[in-house]
């Protein structure tokens, strides 16, 4: 009880202006700041693949399965954080066993199955089936064993076969660009649609949390193409490089104009929450709006991948470039995600006043937690990577072509 006054005693120093009681402490915190993260950097890592393998754009095919295992990776972790915020977690199973059709969370669960166990785990299986059952009969014990069960007893190799492979996961992949808008589409949609919160109700904000998960997403498969072939002690693809860049910087273009089109129209109809919002953008978010996600995570890389469209420098310095561009732009659409959740919680609906946030170290809903969540997908990854190795694919390929 002591401590209980003690954290009000701390919460309500740091009040300003008139707010009401139920505002005091934030409901949502830095776990659901990390979903809609992670399902973004889901989607725009597919969104990825699917330039090489639907739009053919062989440039890219350094990364394709790299983006398809990256993907996967971090959607099989993309709900955790969200049940981990949950009071009984283990409950959070009832939501795909009473659905309700006016529920977005509920429809969400059959949309994030629909796009794990029909288009992610069938492209990657349709994919790598071929090498599966070369590896199967190439290793020995264990490693023999896992191959086998992955191929599901499917070990046709005949050149018919393979054809029919190669048309159903392009066929996958055609279906999953759209499930892939879907699943993080909703995620706006979700913020959107609370009508009472100024900071969330626009109808742009579906689209904003999309082309923010593409810009995401394709930060993401740059900087682990960069560190695992680093690790490989293999050159790195400069025109796989430059395309990517030139991908990131088209995206980060749309993704700018409808944030800034969003502010534009908030200033031109200026309504009654106009004051407390500006208000909070000079103040409590300033940091994290306008240094790090404006400057830091959008102009910056903006303005730099803009230049190398007109003049390339020095590969070593492209290359560091790239590199440091993709961790600016994944740190810059984390805030963005950060100033959307919990600066939509900080204003008072009021309009008089300010709440503040603290997180702490350890707890359910400490950074701790958070990070744990967050590593774990690189973890899983490094599984994949392991299991099933694009380079292997790739030499396997280029010896039966030779």
């Amino acid at each position: 009880m002591i401590e209980h006054f003690q954290h009000l005693y701390e919460m309500q120093s740091k009040v300003e202006g008139f707010i009401y009681p139920n505002e005091l402490d934030l409901q949502w915190g830095v776990l659901i700041v990390l979903y809609p993260y992670i399902t973004g950097l889901v989607a725009g890592a597919f969104i990825l693949a699917s330039l090489e393998r639907v739009f053919n754009v062989k440039v890219l095919k350094p990364t394709y399965h790299i983006a398809l295992l990256t993907a996967l990776a971090f959607l099989l972790v993309a709900t955790l954080p969200l049940v981990s915020h949950l009071a009984q977690p283990f409950r959070a199973y009832e939501i795909m066993i009473t659905p309700h059709s006016t529920s977005a969370m509920a429809i969400f669960g059959f949309v994030y199955l629909w796009y794990l166990m029909v288009v992610l785990l069938l492209e990657i299986w349709f994919e790598y089936r071929q090498d599966m059952v070369k590896w199967g009969n190439e290793k020995k014990g264990f490693m023999k064993v896992i191959y086998k069960i992955l191929t599901v007893g499917v070990t046709d190799t005949s050149p018919k076969t393979n054809l029919w492979d190669d048309k159903i996961g392009y066929f996958i992949t055609v279906v999953g660009i759209p499930s892939a808008f879907l699943l993080h589409g909703y995620v706006g949609f979700i913020f959107g649609s609370v009508k009472a919160n100024p900071w969330w109700s626009t109808v742009l904000m579906p689209v904003i949390f999309l082309f923010s998960a593409m810009v995401s997403g394709i930060a993401l498969v740059l900087f682990i193409y960069m560190v695992v072939t680093k690790l490989r002690k293999k050159k790195l693809d400069m025109d796989c490089l430059d395309a990517i860049g030139k991908y990131l910087f088209y995206i980060l273009i749309m993704d700018f104009t409808l944030e800034a089109l969003d502010q534009v129209h908030r200033i031109y109809v200026a309504e009654e929450s106009f004051e407390i919002l500006q208000l909070m953008m000079a103040g409590k978010l300033y940091i994290t709006l306008i240094v790090i996600q404006l400057i830091i995570g959008t102009m910056i890389p903006l303005l730099t991948l803009g230049f190398f469209q007109f003049y390339k420098p020095a590969e070593k310095f492209r290359k560091f470039a790239y590199f440091a561009l993709s961790i600016m732009v994944l740190v810059g659409i984390f805030f963005m995600r950060w100033n959307v959740v919990i600066g939509g919680q900080l204003f008072s609906k009021s309009f008089y006043g300010f709440t503040a946030f603290k997180i702490g170290l350890i707890g359910g809903e400490g950074y701790l937690m958070a990070a744990l969540w967050f590593v774990i997908p690189f973890c899983i990854l490094a599984v994949l990577l392991w299991l099933l190795p694009p380079w292997k694919k790739h030499d396997a390929g280029a010896e039966v072509s030779a």
